[in-house]
């Protein structure tokens, strides 16, 4: 992947999420967040009030899971991610330790 193509956000089935509308997120981009064997969503906001934009469909903007086989310089590298229910309600089930 070149550094000017981000990994998107092919699913999201966190229903609590005010990004998410119908499986897609709203927010600009996402940041993947979490601890050492553990990823989540840094971007999930469980308010009742939606957010984001209609027409847009987040990108991973920067991932914090630097051992994660699809991190190259904090970028996921990951042909797309997917967001749901894991150890937490809204974690990248995409990730994968090295």
């Amino acid at each position: 992947m070149a550094t000017t193509e981000f990994a998107p956000v092919s699913d999201c089935s966190v229903g609590q999420c005010s990004y998410n509308h119908d499986h897609e997120c709203t927010a600009h981009a996402i940041t993947v967040a979490g601890s050492s064997g553990h990823a989540h969503c840094g971007t999930f906001i469980p308010l009742g009030k939606g957010g984001g934009l209609p027409t847009l469909h987040a990108e991973v903007g920067a991932c914090q899971r630097s051992e994660c086989t699809h991190n190259e310089h904090l970028m996921c590298t990951a042909h797309d991610v997917k967001i749901g229910a894991g150890a937490d309600e809204a974690d990248c089930l995409t990730y994968r330790a090295a």
